[in-house]
C-alpha cells in the first residue's frame, strides 16, 4: 500500500513538474513576442493618426508597427534583443507616398544628360559636344530635363520661345540627340537625328502633335507631344541592338537607381504613373525576388481598351502581407503640358493665340475605358493640366457613373496634375469624390511663367486652387511628377505650405496649405487614393513600419528652414533601407 501511495505521489510530483515545465516555457515565449524587434524614443512622432497624435516612441515587430505611446510606455517592450534607437528629439514621421511619378523613368534619368538645372541653350550645347567627344560616330545621345522657361537667356533667333537646333547640329553632326523637355511633354533633336526619323519639310504634323519650324517651313527640332513619337520606330531600331540580357540588366539598374534615389529622399511608396503589362511582369520578377527597393502602386498604361478589358482581371493585384507591389488603376491621357502649349485651355493662349492646347487621347477612348474599368474593379487615373481637360475628364466620370449606375465616391477615380482648374468646376471635385493628384512643387516652379501663358487674371483664378478644394471636401494628393522635377518630397511640401517661388514671390498665396495639411497630403492621403490607408499612411499600429527620420521638425521649424530639412534614414517594413 505504501508502495502503491508513492507511485501515485511520484507521478503527481513528474506533471506538476511537467505542467510548471510547459506554462514555464509558454510564458518565456509570451514574453519574446512582447518584446519588440525595434524601438525608436525620445522624439518628436507624428503618426498622421487623430486619435494618437504626436507620440515619442514607437514600437516596431517585423514589417509592422505594434506600440506608439510616450518612452515610459515603450520601454515595456524592450527586450534584451530589442534595437533601440535614441532619437534625441528628432523628428520622425510616415515615410512619404510619391503620389504620381515614373519610376523606370527616374531610373532613365540617372543614366543620361541631366539638364534639369542647366541656365541656358548655350551649356546644353557644351553638355551634349563633351558627350559627343566620348562617343562613337552614330551612337545616340539622349538627355532630359531642360525648360527655356527657366533660362536667363534665350537666343536671338528663338522660336515659339525655344532656340533652333543650328548649334546643336553644328556639334553633333554624326550622332542622333533627343532630349527630353523637363515636362516630358515635348523634345529637342538635331538635324541627324530629325533625318533618321525621316522628319522633312513635307511632313505632316500628327495627331496631337507639333513639328515646329521657321518662316521657311523647316524643322526647327523641337517635337510637341506625339510628334516626338516620329522617331520612336528608328529608336526602337536602336535601341534593339541590345541582347535581351543586356535589356534586362539595363532595366535592372533602372529600377535600383530609381528606388535608391527615392529612398535617399524619404519616399518609401511610390505611385507609378503609367506601365505596360510588360513592365509589370518586370516588377513582378523584382518581387518575387525580394529586389523592388520601395513599395510600387503601378498604373496601368499604352494599353488599347480592348486588350486591357481581356488582361486586366489577370493583373490586378491587391496588397496581402509585406506587399511591394500593387496593381488596380490605369492612366489615362487627355492633354499636354502649359509649358509645351498643350494644355487643353477653355480660351486661347496668351502667348499663342492661334491655339487652345492639343488633345492626346479622344474623349471617347478615355470614356470607353472608364467603362472597362468599372466592368473590372480598377480606378481611373488622368491626366489634365488645362482647365479644358479637367472639365472634361470630369464629365466623362461623372457621365460613365450615371450611365452604369455606380457610386463615383466609392472608385475613388483621380484627375493626375489638376493644375488648372475654372473655378465652375473646383466644387465638382468635392461632390463627386474625385481625388486632385496634385504636384506641389510645379505651382511654384512653374509660376514664374505661367501668366505669360494665361494671363495673371486667369492664372489666378484657375492656378493650383488648392485651398478651395480643400472647403469642398476634395482629397488633394502630393508629389513630384519625377523626373519632370525631383523627387524631393520636402521641397514639394515647402511649395505647399508657403507656394514661394525662386524668385521670392508667392504664387497666389491664398491658397496655401497648413502643414498639417500638408504632411497629410503626402502620406495618409496619399494612402486613401490608393485604396491603402488601412495599411499604410500613418504609424498606426497593425499598419506598415513604413517611416523616416529626419534632421528638422516639418511642423515647428520656422518656414525658411524647411528646405533645409535632410532625411537621416528611411524604413521600409520595418528595415533600415537608406542612412545618411
Amino acid at each position: 500500500m505504501m508502495k502503491k501511495l508513492s507511485l501515485i505521489v511520484l507521478i503527481s510530483i513528474l506533471l506538476a513538474v511537467l505542467g510548471c515545465t510547459e506554462n514555464s516555457n509558454r510564458t518565456e515565449t509570451e514574453l519574446e513576442n512582447k518584446f519588440a524587434d525595434l524601438v525608436l524614443k525620445n522624439g518628436f512622432i507624428a503618426t498622421v493618426d487623430p486619435n494618437i497624435g504626436n507620440v515619442t516612441a514607437i514600437a516596431i515587430n517585423d514589417y509592422l508597427i505594434t506600440a506608439t505611446g510616450d518612452d515610459q510606455k515603450i520601454d515595456e517592450s524592450i527586450g534584451a534583443n530589442t534595437e533601440v534607437i535614441d532619437l534625441d528629439g528628432r523628428f520622425v514621421m510616415p515615410g512619404f507616398i510619391e503620389g504620381h511619378g515614373h519610376f523606370m523613368s527616374l531610373g532613365r534619368s540617372k543614366q543620361i544628360l541631366d539638364l534639369n538645372d542647366v541656365d541656358g541653350w548655350e551649356e546644353i550645347v557644351s553638355k551634349v559636344a563633351v558627350e559627343v567627344d566620348k562617343s562613337k560616330p552614330g551612337e545616340w545621345i539622349f538627355g532630359r530635363g531642360w525648360h527655356q522657361d527657366k533660362w536667363s537667356s534665350l537666343p536671338d533667333n528663338a522660336i515659339d520661345g525655344v532656340p533652333i537646333n543650328d548649334t546643336l547640329s553644328k556639334v553633333s553632326p554624326q550622332n542622333p540627340v533627343v532630349l527630353g523637355h523637363a515636362s516630358g511633354h515635348a523634345a529637342f533633336w538635331n538635324d541627324a537625328a530629325l533625318e533618321i526619323a525621316g522628319v522633312d519639310e513635307d511632313t505632316p504634323d500628327p495627331d496631337g502633335g507639333t513639328i515646329v519650324r521657321d518662316l521657311t517651313g523647316k524643322a526647327t527640332g523641337l517635337m510637341r507631344e506625339t510628334a516626338q513619337r516620329l522617331i520612336s520606330k528608328a529608336r526602337n531600331e536602336y535601341e534593339g541592338r541590345l541582347t535581351p540580357q543586356e535589356t534586362e540588366l539595363d532595366n535592372r539598374e533602372r529600377a535600383k537607381m530609381a528606388a535608391d534615389e527615392a529612398l535617399k529622399y524619404g519616399v518609401t511608396s511610390f505611385h507609378d504613373a503609367g506601365a505596360s503589362f510588360e513592365t509589370i511582369d518586370f516588377f513582378k520578377q523584382l518581387e518575387s525576388e525580394g529586389e523592388l527597393g520601395i513599395r510600387l502602386y503601378v498604373m496601368v498604361r499604352r494599353e488599347s481598351n480592348e486588350i486591357m478589358d481581356a488582361a486586366l482581371p489577370q493583373y490586378k493585384m491587391l496588397p496581402e502581407g509585406n506587399d511591394f507591389l500593387t496593381v488596380r488603376s490605369i492612366k489615362r491621357q487627355i492633354d499636354g503640358a502649359l509649358g509645351a502649349h498643350g494644355a487643353w485651355l477653355l480660351e486661347p493662349y496668351l502667348d499663342l493665340p492661334e491655339t487652345t492646347g492639343l488633345v492626346l487621347e479622344t474623349v471617347e477612348d478615355i470614356t470607353g475605358t472608364a467603362e472597362v474599368a468599372v466592368k473590372h474593379g480598377f480606378q481611373v487615373n488622368t491626366h489634365a493640366i488645362g482647365d479644358r481637360a479637367n472639365r472634361e475628364v470630369l464629365d466623362i466620370y461623372e457621365g460613365v457613373w450615371k450611365e452604369l449606375g455606380v457610386d463615383g465616391k466609392d472608385l475613388r477615380w483621380r484627375i493626375e496634375h489638376a493644375q488648372h482648374i475654372h473655378p465652375d468646376d473646383i466644387p465638382r471635385f468635392g461632390e463627386l469624390g474625385v481625388i486632385a493628384s496634385v504636384q506641389a512643387v510645379h505651382g511654384t516652379s512653374d509660376g514664374p511663367w505661367i501668366p505669360s501663358r494665361l494671363g495673371d487674371e486667369r492664372a489666378k483664378d484657375t492656378s493650383q486652387p488648392w485651398r478651395t478644394l480643400f472647403e469642398t471636401g476634395a482629397i488633394i494628393t502630393n508629389g513630384t511628377d519625377v523626373p519632370v522635377e525631383r523627387i524631393d518630397p520636402i521641397a514639394s511640401y515647402y511649395s505647399s505650405v508657403t507656394r514661394r517661388m525662386n524668385n521670392g514671390d508667392a504664387f497666389y498665396p491664398e491658397h496655401i496649405m497648413t502643414r498639417q495639411e500638408a504632411l497629410e497630403t503626402y502620406t495618409i492621403n496619399g494612402a486613401y487614393s490608393a485604396f491603402e490607408e488601412d495599411i499604410k499612411g500613418s504609424l498606426t499600429p497593425g499598419k506598415y513600419a513604413d517611416f523616416i527620420v529626419l534632421s528638422k521638425n516639418l511642423l515647428t521649424v520656422d518656414y525658411e528652414e524647411i528646405p533645409s530639412a535632410e532625411v537621416e534614414m528611411t524604413f521600409v517594413g520595418g528595415e533600415l533601407k537608406y542612412k545618411k
